[in-house]
């Protein structure tokens, strides 16, 4: 570890000694806290963060912010996410399409299976340290995935980080989940340092393999999801007339093969029947549904319930030699 890292390993190691919770009351307080704790997680893992405009070792200042030697800082904003972006970014998703998200893996078991799946990945490759294994969602959206794997990993030594360029997206994961580092930020110029991730989780997301070589540890995983040809086919299937009714990954799956050696797949297929509100919120979260007729999404929501297929496929694998 360089004299930078250790020193900014041990500037985290003391906040978390002195960096107790404002005792305010009111939304001050509240806020205060959030920050402190964002700031506070950050410390567990400041040796794997790095400034992502001049790329040096970062430290946890006291008060809730990322700094560099350079002084390039980030603030942790109040509800205790921090905004690495170097520049502004604007994204198709918003707030109503992330909270839709989150409001049917919350109530409907969409994705259960797959949390189960990846858990268990991570606990077989997992190795005991002293330092937690950082397990990192690239795209993480609402938050609701990592943290759920998480949960399942609860009693394992591992800390989780959050990235999305999506701040509505960001944002919700930081109000209600506290088992996580969230930062929004552009993964073409990612805040993690070179070798420092033992986990990459990427899922139902867009891919940089340069990156993601670069980020992780040594026998470090990355654990990319796609859809397989049934995922989601019954809103596919009603909403469209064309050749978008089918789906390949085998377009996504052969990139991945190019940059990665796989070393795993472990298919999914499963299905889990939905309300109307449920099918409503499926609607919201999905760019399956933004071009369609709007006859053929107001004729999918006219069911009471539907059984809807998940089929993915875990790609695992490690850097190409």
């Amino acid at each position: 570890m360089s004299e930078d890292a250790g020193n900014a390993l041990d500037s985290g190691r003391n906040l978390i000694k002195s960096g107790h919770p404002h005792k305010l009351y009111g939304k001050e307080g509240a806020h205060m806290s959030k920050r402190t704790d964002g700031a506070r997680r950050a410390s567990n893992i400041v040796h794997a963060l790095k400034c992502p405009v001049c790329g040096n070792p970062v430290r946890v200042e006291e008060g809730g912010r990322l700094q560099c030697r350079e002084s390039h800082s980030f603030d942790f904003a109040k509800q205790g996410y921090v905004n690495v972006l170097t520049r502004p970014a604007a994204g198709h998703y918003n707030k109503e399409l992330f909270e839709a998200r989150r409001r049917i893996m919350r109530d409907s078991g969409l994705y259960a299976p797959f949390h189960e799946a990846a858990a268990d990945l991570i606990r077989e490759f997992h190795v005991p340290a002293s330092a937690p294994s950082v397990i990192a969602d690239i795209g993480c959206g609402e938050g609701t995935h990592l943290h759920r794997v998480l949960e399942e990993l609860s009693g394992l030594n591992v800390a989780g980080a959050g990235l999305d360029i999506a701040k509505e997206g960001v944002q919700l994961a930081a109000r209600d989940f506290q088992n996580a580092v969230w930062l929004v930020g552009d993964l073409a110029q990612s805040p993690f340092a070179d070798g420092s991730i033992n986990t990459i989780l990427n899922i139902l997301s867009p891919s940089n393999y340069e990156e993601f070589t670069r980020m992780l540890a040594p026998g470090g995983r990355l654990i990319k999801v796609v859809p397989g040809a049934g995922y989601l086919k019954e809103l596919r299937e009603t909403l469209y007339s064309d050749e978008r009714r089918t789906y390949s990954n085998e377009e996504t799956t052969g990139l991945f093969d190019r940059n990665f050696r796989r070393t795993e797949t472990i298919p999914l297929r499963y299905s889990v029947r939905l309300g109307r509100a449920q099918l409503e919120d499926l609607v919201r979260m999905t760019p399956l549904s933004w071009s369609p007729d709007p006859e053929a999404v107001r004729n999918f929501l006219a069911r009471e319930s539907a059984e809807i297929t998940v089929e993915l496929d875990l790609l695992v694998g490690e850097p190409n030699d």
